[in-house]
């Protein structure tokens, strides 16, 4: 008995060590979580201990990493589009689950009257104005949805200029390099950008809602499942929805 007793003590005090040893979750990333994701990665740790890390990009190049291999363990897509294409060529092992509504906003740092809204980007004094890569950014496809809404895409087509996502935008209006951008309103919200510039809502109707999903990607569920599950359950949890709420999303 003192002997099982001697080596149940060992077997804990291994386990343990594995545990603290163990990689930390890595999270593939949409731009646009670019802030949330700091206090969902606080939270979680808080919860269970477990330390999440994320890879940020925009989501057609997530998605391109993971088909190519990238060890990451959960995909947060911008999109619905991209993590069910990875679900089935067998890349995620779950069903993308909506976990926000992304918003899109107009964003300046300049001189820029916004009062116009949309229709106002057709100003001769409204120079470049810039958008996510529509092929790899879901907010960039609805940007040039709410062009063609408001009738103006050929108008204002001379003036745009592409950033490879979210972020590079998010670059563009904060060097000033282009006088206006469509953003989301997670990145104007944020406590970093907060404050800079001046910023609008996108009426909602004028884009397709942007519902954002999650799957527990193949080497997630291989190497790190019971945290990956952990992480996917928290991120659909009522404490993760108060989060993104609080930073500037809607909710499923």
């Amino acid at each position: 008995m003192r002997v099982f007793k001697q080596f149940f003590v060992i077997l804990i005090l291994l386990t343990h060590a594995i545990v603290a040893s163990a990689e930390p979750l890595t999270v593939a990333i949409a731009a646009n979580l670019k802030y949330v994701f700091d206090d969902l990665a606080a939270e979680f740790k808080k919860e269970t201990g477990i330390e999440a890390q994320s890879a940020l990009g925009s989501s057609g190049k997530m998605a391109t990493q993971i088909r190519n291999g990238a060890p990451f363990d959960i995909f947060m897509s911008a999109d619905m589009e991209f993590p069910e294409g990875l679900y089935k060529d067998g890349y995620a092992t779950t069903q993308p689950k909506a976990y926000a509504y992304g918003q899109l906003v107009l964003w300046t740092q300049k001189d820029v009257d916004l009062s116009k809204g949309v229709a106002g980007l057709t100003d001769a004094r409204v120079g470049k104005i810039a958008i996510a890569n529509p092929k790899v950014a879901p907010f960039g496809r609805q940007a040039l949805k709410v062009l063609d809404y408001y009738k103006v895409r050929a108008a204002v087509e001379p003036k745009l200029v592409y950033g490879e996502s979210i972020t590079q935008v998010s670059q563009y209006v904060d060097s000033k390099a282009a006088d206006v951008g469509f953003s989301a309103k997670s990145i104007v919200v944020a406590p970093e950008t907060a404050g800079k510039g001046k910023w609008v809502e996108v009426p909602p109707e004028s884009y397709e809602p942007i519902a954002q999903g999650v799957v527990i990607l193949k080497h997630g569920s291989e190497t790190n499942g019971e945290a990956a599950r952990k992480f996917y359950g928290f991120v659909l949890s009522t404490k993760a929805r108060e989060i993104f709420a609080k930073n500037g999303y809607k909710l499923p």
